[in-house]
């Protein structure tokens, strides 16, 4: 019996030093919901000097968040964007969060940009489609789920032929689908409200200039299952493709 390929988790950035200490790195938490859905997974470090495994080499792709910018084209980043197009095309299952999310989007032609409302940060409620009810990732999600969120940036643009598939009032391209199996996700399905209640305590001078409460924030915070369930489907739909 051939022994499955594993997921690729490609770390496009690291979590702060005294919440990685505590609680681990983005690709811990990414790495823990795709073992639920059976998989074995690999990490790439999209900093460093190597380059990146073919898509044919493994059962799908998994792109982290970042602190980076995607607006500011970093090298080791735009050095992404021909082989995120080439997973595309073959339909290699690829999954984007956050940063990931926005880099694919920008890969396969969309815009990326600071959010002009600012910062969206904290448990958020995100709509489904209607669409997206016989999406194969997100189709099992009820209508209406909260996830955790953090983000400066966001997809402006999609890619042409993108398949819009939730959003809210204040992030409308909260999901979306190019192809048959590549996602990107804005919210952070990996995260859990005690990581988020860290990132918070970090940053209430930062929010307080756009007019936020971090406290208040933190208060609000609550566990977001729902979310949290599209990684082990991710591993379930790679691993079966």
């Amino acid at each position: 019996m051939t022994a499955a390929r594993p997921l690729l988790i490609v770390q496009t950035g690291s979590t702060h030093d005294h919440i990685r200490e505590r609680l681990g790195d983005f690709h811990d938490w990414i790495a823990a919901g795709l073992r639920d859905g059976g998989a074995e997974v690999v990490v790439f470090d999209a900093q460093g000097d190597a380059p990146p495994p073919a898509p044919d080499t493994v059962a799908g792709i998994v792109l982290t968040g970042s602190h980076a910018m995607v607006s500011e084209r970093e090298p080791w980043s735009e050095a992404l964007v021909p082989w995120l197009q080439q997973a595309v095309q073959a339909e290699t299952p690829v999954l984007g969060i956050c940063y990931g999310h926005q880099l694919l989007a920008h890969a396969l032609g969309g815009e990326v940009a600071h959010h002009p409302g600012g910062v969206e940060i904290g448990t958020v409620r995100v709509q489904r489609h209607a669409v997206g009810q016989s999406d194969p990732l997100l189709g099992d999600l009820p209508d209406e789920f909260d996830a955790q969120a953090t983000h400066w940036q966001s997809v402006r643009r999609l890619p042409p032929g993108a398949v819009l598939l939730a959003g809210n009032a204040f992030e409308p391209h909260h999901a979306f689908r190019v192809g048959r199996n590549a996602w990107g996700v804005q919210f952070h399905p990996e995260f859990s409200d005690e990581a988020l209640r860290s990132y918070l305590e970090g940053l209430g001078p930062v929010l307080e200039r756009e007019g936020r409460d971090a406290a208040e924030i933190a208060a609000a915070l609550r566990p977001t299952p729902e979310a949290a369930s599209v990684l082990p489907r991710f591993a379930r739909l790679a691993l079966a493709s």
